[in-house]
């Protein structure tokens, strides 16, 4: 059910937040688990480097519509911590206009563009007809996925991350089982595992739309909440499309990676494919609690928090260092172990290889956990520049890391690509973040105490609530500071 994350001991409040994140991470991961194993016992070794060759390309694409759904729901969020009813039903119609023309785009384009793609990467000739047919799958599902992205972000803008969970929890289940269906039952091959995908994401879209028409109220639309002015798209556009490219530049850096990989032979893209699925559950962990603070920043920000976001922010950033200092311990001790699962017998080298990725990622964890906790607390606040410049920041590292020290050491030069680019992203990340934080508390106060307390102002439909006066503040840099509403004694809550 939606909650306020503007009350409550503030480490407390982004826990709980982030755990069923965590865990909706947790299963995310461990069906993508699934279909590896499946794939690599099932069809073999040379079919899993194939589907590794596609994640760089599904990337770019899959994960430009993530984060820009990501951005479309940071609005709501701020809405939604301001108790502006009619500014996060607004908020929401604008972000499903702008998803939907953007899924029309994906899923036309993207197909057509998978093997030319694929070719251009230097794909090895024995894996390409396998990876044209998986991104060629997962490309025509993309309106799913988009779809699932975004319902998912709104439900969690409005303090609920739990329902998204449960939902994503039936979603990996099921992808579980069609992928042993249609691979290993019906004989789809690669084809069938990206199928079972896109079958299990448009399950859980019906489940999302069905919990919000039944159980959410203050996401319920009207007819006047899609008039929405070109100001309002300006605004989500400006928040959405930095953060879908800054995850674009993330997956152009992890393009050039897979270049040097494809030249450096099958083995290296298997070794390198199968510790990518390890340490994206480390990192999935670790993300889930950037974007709790993300949504704790927000709400709190239209709420007109300072004194939280500070003090909830510091605490994530020990939680974070924490959990990743544990996670990197269990890589490092039992990483090698772990890849076995998925490479069988016979792979020694492909194991020792991606042993060694888990390795060096593990020890710097740490400095990956500061850069998702202040990332978030950026966007959550409405910046944009510096997380896509941080995004510049890590392509850079990772192209550099493939080009040069890819050329100079081969794999083990492929592998500091992803910590050289923490680091470098970390070094811009936190002065940005404590800028930002001090111009939001700079912002005057004195403001408020011009309206009096017993202000009433009506909603512009009929069954709308604003529950706050809309005062003009300083734009400082961008942020998003007119969403700022007056805080009120007492505030009933959204219905």
């Amino acid at each position: 059910m939606p909650k306020v994350l503007t009350a409550g001991r503030p480490w407390r409040v982004i826990l709980a937040f982030a755990v069923p994140l965590l865990v909706g991470n947790v299963v995310q991961q461990l069906y993508q688990f699934a279909d590896a194993i499946v794939v690599g016992r099932v069809l073999g070794v040379d079919a899993l480097a194939a589907v590794g060759t596609t994640g760089s390309l599904i990337f770019l694409l899959l994960g430009f519509a993530w984060g820009m759904t990501s951005g479309f729901a940071i609005p709501t969020a701020q809405a939604y911590g301001a108790r502006d009813a009619a500014a996060v039903r607004r908020s929401v119609a604008t972000g499903a206009m702008l998803t939907g023309a953007a899924s029309i785009v994906l899923t036309v384009g993207a197909p057509l563009l998978a093997g030319p793609a694929l070719r251009l990467l230097r794909t090895p000739a024995e894996l390409l007809p396998q990876a044209t047919a998986f991104a060629v799958v997962s490309f025509l599902g993309a309106s799913t996925v988009m779809a699932f992205n975004f319902l998912a972000a709104i439900i969690r803008a409005i303090g609920d991350s739990r329902t998204p969970l449960v939902f994503l929890t039936v979603s990996c289940l099921l992808n579980v089982g069609l992928v042993v269906t249609f691979v290993a039952v019906l004989g789809f091959g690669v084809a069938g595992a990206a199928l079972a995908t896109v079958c299990s994401q448009a399950t859980s879209v019906v489940l999302c739309l069905a919990y919000v028409r039944r159980r959410v109220p203050v996401l319920h639309l009207h007819r006047d909440d899609w008039r929405v002015t070109r100001g309002d798209l300006a605004r989500h556009l400006r928040l959405g499309l930095p953060m879908g490219f800054q995850m674009s530049i993330i997956a152009i850096g992890a393009l050039a990676v897979q270049v040097r990989l494809n030249s450096l032979g099958a083995e290296a893209v298997a070794a390198y494919t199968t510790a990518a699925r390890v340490d994206g559950l480390a990192v999935a962990l670790l993300q889930s609690l950037g974007l709790s603070v993300s949504t704790f920043v927000a709400q709190n920000h239209g709420a007109r928090r300072p004194d939280r976001i500070r003090l909830g922010v510091i605490q994530a950033v020990w939680m974070s260092i924490g959990g990743a200092v544990l996670l990197g311990a269990v890589l490092i001790a039992a990483g090698r172990s772990i890849v076995e699962l998925f490479v069988g017998p016979g792979a020694e080298q492909v194991a020792t290889m991606a042993a060694y990725l888990l390795h060096v990622n593990g020890s710097l964890y740490a400095v990956l956990g500061v850069l998702f906790v202040t990332r978030g607390a950026l966007q959550g606040l409405g910046y944009t520049f510096v997380p896509t410049l941080t995004g510049t920041i890590e392509l850079i590292m990772r192209v550099g890391a493939a080009v040069v020290l890819g050329a100079a050491f081969g794999f083990t030069g492929v592998v500091w690509g992803n910590p050289l680019a923490w680091v470098g992203a970390v070094a811009v990340l936190v002065p940005s973040y404590l800028r930002a934080r001090r111009r939001f508390e700079d912002l005057p106060d004195a403001w408020a105490d011009t309206v009096p307390d017993d202000l009433v102002i009506e909603g512009p439909a009929e069954g709308s609530a604003v529950m706050g006066a809309v005062v003009s503040i300083p734009d400082d840099d961008a942020a998003d500071a007119d969403m700022a509403r007056v805080r009120r004694p007492r505030r009933p809550a959204l219905r």
